[in-house]
């Protein structure tokens, strides 16, 4: 049984084609990869990251497949090569085939709020988009005065400067929490669009996304770090 699973029919000469077929395939793979400019997947659009699956699945088979030669697989990795030229040419020429392709810039957070459009559509879950605030030691969305989700999946901050810090919605976990009871003169964040108010019962709506309010946590005001 183990010969059948290991070994089969495989002789010593198609294993050494195997060899071959897959140094060539890696080879050009790379030099593709090599030939974008980027240096990771989080650098790759929606569009670049199509054209690598594609070239994945190109190069599969003909490494180990003895019928498939592998003048076929390099002659569809060129033709791939070449439509991602052309597509890159156009894009850099018309703006619209752009944005249809790569997307468009995301804003997450204006002025301190989440941006409701773009949370409501999914485009970014809360846990996400504080997990990459908080690897860049931001404390709360009050310090934040543009979040903007881009196209290859990166995220880019400006920060208020210290004198323009607000009260914003905290991101650590120990501080993101409901509250239970409301203390006068103390700033409340909606822990679902990040707006800051004066609440009177833990249960009051939040002005600006009204039923969709799912609690309130203290707001901080403290400063970025540095």
């Amino acid at each position: 049984m183990g010969h059948s699973i290991f070994i089969h029919d495989t002789t010593w000469t198609f294993a050494a084609e195997i060899v071959v077929r897959v140094t060539v395939m890696f080879t050009m793979v790379i030099l593709f990869l090599r030939f974008t400019g980027k240096r990771g997947v989080r650098q790759l659009s929606i569009f670049e990251l199509t054209i690598i699956l594609s070239l994945g699945s190109i190069a599969g088979d003909p490494m180990f497949t003895e019928d498939l030669p592998l003048i076929q697989a390099l002659l569809i990795m060129t033709v791939v090569i070449g439509l991602y030229r052309a597509c890159t040419w156009l894009m850099m020429k018309w703006q619209r085939f752009e944005d249809l392709l790569e997307g468009k810039p995301i804003y997450i957070v204006e002025d301190g709020m989440l941006v409701l459009e773009d949370i409501e559509q999914g485009k970014m879950s809360h846990d996400e988009f504080f997990a990459e605030l908080r690897q860049r030691s931001v404390e709360h969305l009050g310090q934040v005065r543009t979040g903007l989700l881009e196209t290859d999946g990166t995220l880019s901050v400006l920060l208020f400067a210290d004198d323009e810090v607000r009260y914003g919605l905290p991101l650590f976990p120990k501080q993101y929490k409901a509250v239970t009871q409301v203390e006068p003169d103390q700033c409340y964040a909606c822990m679902h669009c990040g707006h800051v108010e004066y609440i009177t019962e833990p249960q009051q709506l939040c002005s600006r996304c009204d039923n969709k309010c799912r609690g309130w946590t203290q707001a901080m005001a403290v400063k970025v770090v540095k």
